[in-house]
């Protein structure tokens, strides 16, 4: 299917992912760039959280739910649940070669942890609808509704977007969660073969351009030089007597 339900821990050993790592690590230093403080926000209360506020959290979270997509909080402070995520690819994506379903604009869920990153999330999708293409050429984006408007954000490749579905609550005209290719000045995203085949299809495209140019020039130029002609033959033109 296209879309609905699907599980990081189904299918493949590398969906799954356990908790090796401390659910509570420090915040990356440095101030955060313009259009990244609610990321970076995100993150200082993902460090402070006890695990009461955690419990409390998750408590409200699935009182609230209205799809049963609820949370389950381990007693090791680790919790899993579910994300929606929105594919918004703009051009078709390689695959394996294997049917593949249309991954653009459609809704896939995902069953998650909370120690689970963006860039695993990232890797899992893409996994799923048999995308072959470097998982460095996607991005994952939070999508904010507040005060009648739209705001979009790049998440980090370590950014855990189930501890965001948590914070935010379960309503996805509050907050959702979109993954669409980089923009298209991104060129580090590319491999070096890769960029030098860009380079070639562009020298193509401009001797294409070229030669319409020079085409199209040549045409109104002949087209010129035959109006020319005709007015300058014998007799083409009248003379006028003056009495």
């Amino acid at each position: 299917m296209s879309s609905g339900y699907s599980s990081l821990e189904e299918d493949a050993e590398d969906f799954f992912f356990t908790a090796r790592t401390s659910f509570f690590r420090r915040a990356p230093q440095g101030k955060p760039r313009a259009g990244q403080q609610d990321v970076e926000k995100d993150k200082e209360t993902h460090n402070y959280l006890s695990k009461e506020e955690i419990k409390e959290k998750v408590h409200k979270y699935n009182l609230a739910v209205t799809d049963k997509l609820k949370m389950t909080l381990n007693s090791n402070g680790i919790y899993t649940g579910f994300i929606k995520v929105q594919m918004e690819l703009c051009k078709p994506s390689q695959t394996s070669g294997k049917l593949a379903p249309s991954s653009n604009g459609c809704m896939n869920t995902l069953h998650i942890s909370s120690t689970n990153t963006v860039g695993e999330v990232i890797e899992a999708l893409l996994k799923k609808f048999l995308v072959t293409e470097s998982p460095t050429k996607f991005a994952l984006y939070k999508r904010c509704h507040r005060e009648d408007q739209v705001y979009a954000c790049k998440l980090s490749d370590r950014e855990h977007p189930l501890f965001l579905r948590l914070v935010a609550g379960p309503r996805t005209d509050t907050l959702s969660f979109v993954l669409r290719e980089h923009e298209f000045g991104e060129w580090e995203a590319f491999s070096l073969p890769e960029l030098q085949n860009f380079l070639r299809i562009l020298d193509k495209e401009e001797d294409e351009q070229l030669q319409n140019l020079k085409e199209r020039y040549a045409a109104y130029r002949h087209k010129l030089e035959e109006v020319l002609s005709e007015a300058w033959k014998p007799g083409s033109q009248e003379t006028i007597h003056v009495n």
